[in-house]
């Protein structure tokens, strides 16, 4: 299945979705995410292909249950669909951000917390990620430096090229630098607590809400070492790139011809493509992809095969 993108425009967006990916944006103003395949409440998808065309996600899970989506998963989340994908258009730089885990969101918005994974796809040269903090540090440090305007001081900055991959797990302060066009993945949540936004104004000259007291409880100020996710892809193989307790996440690449045994998995499991046009073969039919459309692949679904000549991530819930 296929689903219509929700785009949705932001401050920092842009029209790259449209000029990369051919998709169709609404109005002239700047489009920062598309999100290809979402079960956030008043944001749900809908099919946009086959017998299931104008289904919700939400009514597909209702009815489907563990065929849809695997029957752990189905056990642990319930009709809640457990991901969330984006395609991310940064013209500008974003807001230095830090989202809570599951125990923090659970006890003030009754809500999931919010892991996330980004890959580059496209990016201008010196384009930067910032994640996590370059030292160890503490809420006095942070502070301080939050006053003075200077908390870009205390980040991770890391320069980035297409390809490259980033773990971030909840409580990670960080921001998607100006010039990167990326892919996310994430637990479904719309929780974000803003600290600081580079003293930006919109059209009318507000500034954004800042969460800066929520923020607080939510910060990790420990300094770690193991955001960098990258790894090189091999032909007509999967590569892992990371495995949590929300997701584990691999990248395809397909030369002539892939196949994947679906069989242990027990969930669904979601493609997005990266690079080029390709085909998905299983026993009951076709799917072709093009660069930035996302599929979703139902946990009845055994095993497939990708042929063609492209690049893929394969997301699923371990």
């Amino acid at each position: 299945m296929k689903f219509k993108p929700l785009f949705k425009e932001r401050i920092w967006g842009g029209r790259k979705l449209e000029k990369c990916f051919g998709k169709k944006l609404p109005g002239n103003g700047p489009i920062g995410e598309s999100w290809e395949i979402s079960g956030v409440q008043g944001d749900i998808s809908v099919v946009a292909n086959g017998r299931l065309a104008g289904n919700s996600l939400q009514e597909l899970v209702e009815v489907y249950m563990g065929d849809l989506v695997g029957e752990k998963v189905f056990d642990r989340f319930g009709e809640e669909f457990p991901l969330l994908i984006k395609l991310i258009d940064a013209a500008d730089v974003l807001s230095i951000q830090v989202h809570p885990d599951d125990e923090l969101a659970a006890k003030r918005h009754n809500a999931y917390g919010k892991t996330e994974m980004w890959y580059v796809i496209d990016c201008e040269k010196g384009a930067k990620l910032y994640v996590g903090f370059n030292r160890e540090t503490d809420r006095e440090e942070y502070l301080r430096h939050l006053e003075n305007g200077t908390l870009a001081d205390l980040l991770g900055a890391f320069e980035v090229k297409p390809g490259d991959a980033y773990f971030i797990p909840a409580g990670t302060i960080h921001a998607i630098g100006k010039g990167n066009l990326i892919a996310e993945i994430q637990q479904t949540s719309d929780i974000t607590y803003r600290v600081f936004d580079w003293n930006r104004k919109d059209a009318q000259g507000r500034s954004r809400e800042l969460h800066t007291e929520l923020a607080l409880d939510a910060i990790d100020f420990t300094s770690r070492h193991d955001y960098d996710i990258t790894v090189i892809p091999q032909p007509d193989q999967a590569v892992q790139m990371q495995s949590c307790p929300y997701f584990t996440s691999a990248v395809l690449e397909v030369e002539t011809a892939l196949e994947r045994d679906l069989a242990a998995i027990d969930s669904f499991v979601i493609y997005i493509c990266l690079e080029g046009n390709v085909e998905l073969v299983w026993e009951e039919g076709t799917e072709t992809l093009k660069k930035g459309e996302t599929v979703l692949v139902p946990a009845v679904i055994d095993s497939l095969e990708w042929k063609g000549k492209g690049k893929l991530i394969e997301v699923y819930v371990p």
